[in-house]
Protein backbone atom coordinates (compact mmCIF):
# COMPACT_ATOMS: atom_id res chain seq x y z
CA UNK A 1 0.00 0.00 0.00
CA UNK A 2 1.12 3.39 -0.70
CA UNK A 3 2.23 5.93 1.74
CA UNK A 4 0.04 8.99 1.68
CA UNK A 5 1.70 11.74 0.76
CA UNK A 6 1.42 16.01 1.80
CA UNK A 7 3.09 17.29 -0.92
CA UNK A 8 1.48 18.10 -4.84
CA UNK A 9 3.79 15.95 -6.80
CA UNK A 10 3.48 18.80 -9.87
CA UNK A 11 4.17 22.15 -7.58
CA UNK A 12 5.10 21.02 -3.80
CA UNK A 13 1.95 22.75 -2.58
CA UNK A 14 0.40 20.77 0.25
CA UNK A 15 -2.33 18.42 -0.27
CA UNK A 16 -5.68 18.48 1.64
CA UNK A 17 -7.70 15.42 2.42
CA UNK A 18 -11.53 15.73 0.52
CA UNK A 19 -12.90 12.66 0.66
CA UNK A 20 -12.64 9.37 2.70
CA UNK A 21 -14.33 6.30 1.27
CA UNK A 22 -15.29 2.76 3.08
CA UNK A 23 -14.11 -0.28 0.96
CA UNK A 24 -16.93 -2.54 2.16
CA UNK A 25 -20.16 -0.34 1.71
CA UNK A 26 -18.80 2.34 -0.58
CA UNK A 27 -19.89 5.04 1.90
CA UNK A 28 -17.90 8.18 1.55
CA UNK A 29 -17.37 10.97 3.57
CA UNK A 30 -16.45 14.45 2.06
CA UNK A 31 -14.86 17.45 4.32
CA UNK A 32 -11.84 19.28 4.77
CA UNK A 33 -9.30 16.71 6.83
CA UNK A 34 -5.97 17.76 8.34
CA UNK A 35 -2.93 15.67 7.91
CA UNK A 36 -1.17 14.59 11.46
CA UNK A 37 2.41 15.92 11.82
CA UNK A 38 3.15 11.95 11.16
CA UNK A 39 1.97 12.32 7.58
CA UNK A 40 3.60 14.88 6.61
CA UNK A 41 7.37 13.59 7.63
CA UNK A 42 9.34 13.75 4.47
CA UNK A 43 10.65 9.73 3.72
CA UNK A 44 14.03 10.21 5.49
CA UNK A 45 12.33 10.92 8.20
CA UNK A 46 9.66 8.78 8.22
CA UNK A 47 12.66 6.02 7.56
CA UNK A 48 14.67 7.40 10.71
CA UNK A 49 11.43 7.33 12.68
CA UNK A 50 10.21 3.62 11.80
CA UNK A 51 13.98 2.39 12.66
CA UNK A 52 13.91 4.87 15.81
CA UNK A 53 11.00 3.08 17.61
CA UNK A 54 11.86 -0.30 15.79
CA UNK A 55 15.28 -0.40 17.76
CA UNK A 56 13.32 1.20 21.25
CA UNK A 57 15.36 4.73 20.55
CA UNK A 58 18.72 3.05 20.71
CA UNK A 59 20.68 5.70 18.76
CA UNK A 60 23.64 3.02 17.99
CA UNK A 61 21.70 0.37 16.49
CA UNK A 62 19.66 3.38 14.45
CA UNK A 63 23.43 3.96 12.96
CA UNK A 64 24.32 0.23 12.37
CA UNK A 65 20.83 -0.26 10.74
CA UNK A 66 20.56 2.98 8.42
CA UNK A 67 24.33 3.26 7.83
CA UNK A 68 24.95 6.52 9.56
CA UNK A 69 27.53 8.56 11.82
CA UNK A 70 26.23 9.51 15.06
CA UNK A 71 26.69 13.14 14.08
CA UNK A 72 24.14 12.40 11.77
CA UNK A 73 21.51 10.17 13.81
CA UNK A 74 21.59 12.77 16.73
CA UNK A 75 20.76 15.65 13.90
CA UNK A 76 18.27 13.76 12.29
CA UNK A 77 16.37 13.13 15.83
CA UNK A 78 16.73 16.78 16.43
CA UNK A 79 14.83 17.54 13.02
CA UNK A 80 12.82 15.09 13.20
CA UNK A 81 11.41 15.96 16.99
CA UNK A 82 11.21 19.87 15.36
CA UNK A 83 8.67 18.07 12.55
CA UNK A 84 6.81 16.74 14.62
CA UNK A 85 6.32 19.81 16.96
CA UNK A 86 8.23 18.08 20.14
CA UNK A 87 10.97 20.31 20.24
CA UNK A 88 10.87 24.19 20.15
CA UNK A 89 14.52 24.48 18.83
CA UNK A 90 15.08 24.92 15.24
CA UNK A 91 18.19 23.12 13.95
CA UNK A 92 20.15 24.24 11.57
CA UNK A 93 19.56 21.53 8.50
CA UNK A 94 23.07 21.77 7.62
CA UNK A 95 25.76 18.89 7.29
CA UNK A 96 28.44 18.91 9.94
CA UNK A 97 32.25 18.39 9.18
CA UNK A 98 32.11 14.78 10.78
CA UNK A 99 28.58 13.72 8.52
CA UNK A 100 30.85 14.55 5.09
CA UNK A 101 31.46 11.08 4.52
CA UNK A 102 29.67 9.18 6.26
CA UNK A 103 30.19 5.98 4.52
CA UNK A 104 33.37 6.11 5.35
CA UNK A 105 32.01 6.25 9.02
CA UNK A 106 30.05 3.18 9.14
CA UNK A 107 32.13 0.06 10.89
CA UNK A 108 30.59 -3.92 11.23
CA UNK A 109 29.77 -4.37 14.95
CA UNK A 110 31.52 -7.98 14.37
CA UNK A 111 34.40 -7.03 13.02
CA UNK A 112 37.82 -7.97 15.52
CA UNK A 113 40.17 -5.34 13.97
CA UNK A 114 41.47 -2.92 17.23
CA UNK A 115 41.24 -0.49 14.14
CA UNK A 116 37.15 -1.11 13.78
CA UNK A 117 36.47 -1.55 17.67
CA UNK A 118 37.91 1.58 18.14
CA UNK A 119 36.44 3.38 15.10
CA UNK A 120 33.30 1.83 16.50
CA UNK A 121 33.72 3.12 19.90
CA UNK A 122 33.96 6.27 18.69
CA UNK A 123 31.15 6.98 16.76
CA UNK A 124 28.59 5.38 19.77
CA UNK A 125 30.59 8.48 22.04
CA UNK A 126 29.69 10.96 19.43
CA UNK A 127 33.38 11.39 17.84
CA UNK A 128 35.01 12.65 20.92
CA UNK A 129 36.32 11.18 24.06
CA UNK A 130 39.03 11.56 26.62
CA UNK A 131 41.39 9.29 27.74
CA UNK A 132 43.66 9.04 29.99
CA UNK A 133 47.22 7.96 30.50
CA UNK A 134 49.79 5.74 32.65
CA UNK A 135 50.22 8.98 34.63
CA UNK A 136 46.83 9.99 34.87
CA UNK A 137 47.11 13.16 31.95
CA UNK A 138 43.76 13.36 29.69
CA UNK A 139 44.10 13.25 26.33
CA UNK A 140 41.14 14.22 23.98
CA UNK A 141 40.32 11.80 21.10
CA UNK A 142 38.62 13.00 17.86
CA UNK A 143 37.68 11.06 14.89
CA UNK A 144 38.85 12.71 11.79
CA UNK A 145 35.70 13.23 9.07
CA UNK A 146 37.96 11.09 6.74
CA UNK A 147 36.25 8.24 8.55
CA UNK A 148 40.18 6.71 8.53
CA UNK A 149 41.85 8.45 10.97
CA UNK A 150 42.00 10.61 14.40
CA UNK A 151 43.30 13.40 16.15
CA UNK A 152 44.59 13.85 19.54
CA UNK A 153 45.12 17.10 21.52
CA UNK A 154 48.53 15.42 22.79
CA UNK A 155 49.07 14.12 19.21
CA UNK A 156 49.85 17.50 16.97
CA UNK A 157 51.09 15.84 14.07
CA UNK A 158 50.50 15.79 10.47
CA UNK A 159 48.81 14.14 8.55
CA UNK A 160 47.20 12.26 11.96
CA UNK A 161 47.58 8.57 12.38
CA UNK A 162 44.75 6.55 10.83
CA UNK A 163 42.85 4.20 12.93
CA UNK A 164 45.26 0.72 11.41
CA UNK A 165 47.90 2.39 13.82
CA UNK A 166 46.18 0.20 16.17
CA UNK A 167 46.26 -2.96 13.90
CA UNK A 168 50.49 -2.58 13.82
CA UNK A 169 50.29 -2.52 17.58
CA UNK A 170 48.18 -5.47 18.30
CA UNK A 171 50.27 -7.52 15.69
CA UNK A 172 53.15 -6.54 17.74
CA UNK A 173 51.91 -8.07 21.39
CA UNK A 174 50.70 -10.75 19.39
CA UNK A 175 53.91 -11.73 17.78
CA UNK A 176 55.61 -11.63 21.34
CA UNK A 177 52.81 -14.00 22.88
CA UNK A 178 50.77 -11.09 24.13
CA UNK A 179 52.72 -8.64 25.71
CA UNK A 180 55.35 -6.14 24.67
CA UNK A 181 57.74 -3.26 26.18
CA UNK A 182 56.63 0.04 24.99
CA UNK A 183 60.14 1.11 23.44
CA UNK A 184 61.62 4.51 24.13
CA UNK A 185 61.29 6.72 20.82
CA UNK A 186 62.09 9.88 22.63
CA UNK A 187 65.85 9.04 23.62
CA UNK A 188 66.84 6.54 21.09
CA UNK A 189 66.68 5.95 17.30
CA UNK A 190 64.75 3.56 15.53
CA UNK A 191 67.21 0.40 15.47
CA UNK A 192 68.65 1.03 18.86
CA UNK A 193 67.71 -1.55 21.65
CA UNK A 194 64.96 0.22 23.24
CA UNK A 195 63.55 1.05 19.68
CA UNK A 196 63.24 -1.73 18.22
CA UNK A 197 60.99 -4.08 16.20
CA UNK A 198 60.32 -5.85 19.54
CA UNK A 199 59.23 -2.57 21.05
CA UNK A 200 55.82 -0.83 20.58
CA UNK A 201 57.15 2.31 19.63
CA UNK A 202 59.66 0.27 16.97
CA UNK A 203 56.81 -1.83 15.46
CA UNK A 204 54.98 1.30 14.39
CA UNK A 205 58.32 2.98 13.21
CA UNK A 206 58.76 -0.03 10.82
CA UNK A 207 55.67 -1.10 10.26
CA UNK A 208 53.14 2.05 10.16
CA UNK A 209 55.42 5.17 9.57
CA UNK A 210 58.33 3.39 7.46
CA UNK A 211 60.92 5.04 9.07
CA UNK A 212 64.70 4.60 8.29
CA UNK A 213 66.81 2.34 10.83
CA UNK A 214 68.78 4.73 12.59
CA UNK A 215 66.42 7.51 12.52
CA UNK A 216 64.58 9.42 15.19
CA UNK A 217 60.85 8.80 15.05
CA UNK A 218 57.76 10.27 16.93
CA UNK A 219 57.11 8.36 19.95
CA UNK A 220 52.81 8.47 20.08
CA UNK A 221 52.78 5.28 22.38
CA UNK A 222 51.51 6.49 25.52
CA UNK A 223 48.39 8.12 23.84
CA UNK A 224 48.20 4.92 21.64
CA UNK A 225 48.37 2.63 24.66
CA UNK A 226 45.35 4.48 26.98
CA UNK A 227 42.55 4.38 23.93
CA UNK A 228 43.65 0.75 23.51
CA UNK A 229 43.08 0.37 27.45
CA UNK A 230 39.94 2.71 27.49
CA UNK A 231 38.26 0.47 24.14
CA UNK A 232 39.18 -3.17 25.99
CA UNK A 233 41.89 -4.25 23.71
CA UNK A 234 45.33 -4.29 25.94
CA UNK A 235 45.96 -3.32 29.45
CA UNK A 236 48.38 -0.02 29.77
CA UNK A 237 50.73 -0.53 32.45
CA UNK A 238 54.46 0.51 33.22
CA UNK A 239 56.61 0.04 30.77
CA UNK A 240 54.63 -2.40 28.84
CA UNK A 241 51.29 -3.32 26.77
CA UNK A 242 49.50 -6.48 27.06
CA UNK A 243 46.04 -7.76 25.36
CA UNK A 244 43.28 -8.16 27.72
CA UNK A 245 41.48 -11.69 28.48
CA UNK A 246 38.16 -10.44 26.71
CA UNK A 247 40.34 -9.34 23.64
CA UNK A 248 42.48 -12.88 23.47
CA UNK A 249 38.90 -14.49 23.62
CA UNK A 250 37.58 -12.58 20.89
CA UNK A 251 40.36 -13.09 18.86
CA UNK A 252 41.03 -16.98 19.58
CA UNK A 253 44.42 -15.70 20.46
CA UNK A 254 45.97 -18.54 22.76
CA UNK A 255 50.04 -17.65 23.79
Amino acid sequence: MARLISRCPVCSGELKIRSLKCPDCGMELRNDFELSPFDKLPDEQYRFLIAFLKNRGNLSTVQSELGISYPTAKRQLNELLFALGLSDDEPEFTKTEEEKDMKAWFVKKESNKASDIIRAKLMENGGKVTVYTLQGLPCIIKAAPDGCSFTSDKLPITPPYRYDVFDVVVEALISQGGKAPKGNGRNYKLGDSECDETTVVGSIGINYTKAETGKSIYDPVFVLAAVLDWAGIAHNERGYIELTAEYRVRIGFKA
